[in-house]
């Protein structure tokens, strides 16, 4: 199976293209054009030693102090060179790059002692893990801009096996730091990086603007738990491309904010666009939600390559949540060794508190996915509407999704959904009808 997985991969896209045929590719990734820092520091000019012993923490926020206080013209470049630089926590400024050579890690202290805490997000009300406040991201970005994060593939470790501990044992005081964090921020770039062992999501641009993750490797076990790869929240004109990542969440998860706080908050996540993303994931590779309270829509993904995977794409949403997820597009898609193709539910996700509305029903509206093939996919596919919120405008085209069907399987079940198919196989539930009968849904395909 592996072999055929990436001979199907490679003939649908390549991960690191040559610099001729980058100039060919569709990219979203001019949204923020990549900065030249004239002024250049290094983390050893503020004593940093990279022996993966020294404490560096010191050098980093001298280092940063120095970019926020002189403001040199067109910014500053943080350049770390090989080595492996222990540290705790530490925030990044505007108008700097951190620059990672290749063979430098910037690894985080496992103690969590003295792990800043912070205050919940508005649109979440409380940690999402813990009542109360959260721990710092390990990189963190609040209320920046020209921000970039890049260099020649060089290494961030989140070292999250005792957070992960942590939360299976229930000894957790506040919800998990992620690897790297912007809030309230515009114009931000993340590149050429790996992103290792992150202790909760890896990336995550929340009530940002202007973001760009592209030619990044996220990796951690698939135990790990809620290791989402790249969870755009609340945040508009996000580009993430041409990367790999192998987690034991989602891949990419976009949201918008949690119950009635993200209702209160009223932020929504549009215009995303995942392409040329591959990897594998116990969960989703592509997914909406659960947490779309402040609404979702215009979010496009494309050319995309799935192996091993619990479900390849997956739009969820729960009662208490209101909101809306709309006009979202995923076309292109290979997924190989699957649990279920495709899953759009209104039945996800739990509740911050017992303060959500009942009645606080999501609208999922005008879902178009096509061109999808899958091979050894257990089940094609299920959606899920709610009986006083049915799901609208679901439209299925082109879609092959074949697998060893287990004794007694149904390839589909459905419920409170209207919309079309056409080329559907296995074909799927009654509620979809053919639109070569009533043209539904024919301006998408």
């Amino acid at each position: 199976m592996v072999p055929f997985f990436l001979f199907i991969f490679f003939y649908f896209t390549t991960l690191f293209p040559s610099p001729l045929a980058v100039a060919d590719l569709t990219t979203c990734s001019g949204i923020v054009p990549m900065k030249y820092r004239n002024d250049k520091i290094s983390i050893t000019d503020f004593g940093g030693i990279g022996d993966g012993r020294t404490l560096n923490t010191r050098a980093f926020r001298a280092a940063i102090y120095r970019i926020q206080h002189l403001r040199r013209r067109g910014g500053t470049l943080l350049y770390i060179p090989p080595g492996v630089y222990l540290t705790e926590s530490f925030n990044l400024t505007s108008h700097m790059t951190l620059y990672l050579a290749k063979g430098a890690v910037i690894r985080a202290v496992q103690d969590s002692s003295n792990w800043p805490v912070i205050a919940p997000l508005p649109s979440y009300g409380r940690g999402r893990e813990r009542p109360g406040g959260r721990y710092v991201s390990f990189i963190h970005g609040d209320g920046v801009h020209d921000v970039v994060i890049t260099g020649e593939n060089g290494t961030i470790d989140g070292q999250g096996d005792a957070w992960w501990n942590m939360w299976r044992t229930g000894t957790l005081k506040f919800t998990r730091p992620n690897l790297v964090e912007f809030i309230n921020s515009y114009n931000i770039i993340i590149s050429n990086v790996m992103f290792l062992n992150s202790p909760f999501w890896n990336i995550h641009p929340v009530y940002c603007t202007n973001v760009v993750v592209r030619y990044v490797t996220i990796l951690a076990p698939r135990d790990s738990p809620n290791t989402d790869g790249v969870d755009p929240d609340s945040s508009n004109n996000v580009c993430i491309e041409d990367s790999y990542i192998s987690t034991g969440d989602d891949l990419v998860a976009v949201k918008s904010g949690w119950d009635e706080y993200g209702i209160a908050y009223g932020r929504s996540s549009y215009d995303i666009t995942i392409r040329r993303v591959s990897g594998s994931s116990p969960f989703a590779g592509v997914a909406v939600g659960s947490e779309t309270s402040g609404g979702v829509e215009n979010v496009l993904a494309e050319h995309l390559n799935f192996y091993d995977m619990g479900v390849g794409i997956n739009i969820k949403t729960n009662i208490g949540r209101g909101g809306f997820i709309r006009n979202i597009t995923v076309s292109n898609v290979y997924m190989e060794s699957s649990r279920k193709g495709l899953k759009i539910a209104g039945d996800t996700g739990d509740h911050p508190d017992d303060k959500y509305d009942p009645n606080a029903l999501p609208i999922v509206k005008d879902i178009t996915i096509k061109n999808v093939w899958g091979e050894n996919v257990q089940q094609a596919g299920s959606i899920y509407g709610l009986r006083n919120s049915p799901f609208t405008g679901i439209c299925l085209s082109n879609i092959n999704l074949r697998g060893a069907r287990r004794p007694r399987s149904v390839p589909w079940t459905c419920s409170y959904v209207s919309g079309a198919a056409l080329l559907v196989s296995p074909w799927p539930c009654s509620e979809l009808t053919s639109t070569q009968q009533d043209g539904l849904c024919s301006d998408n395909f």
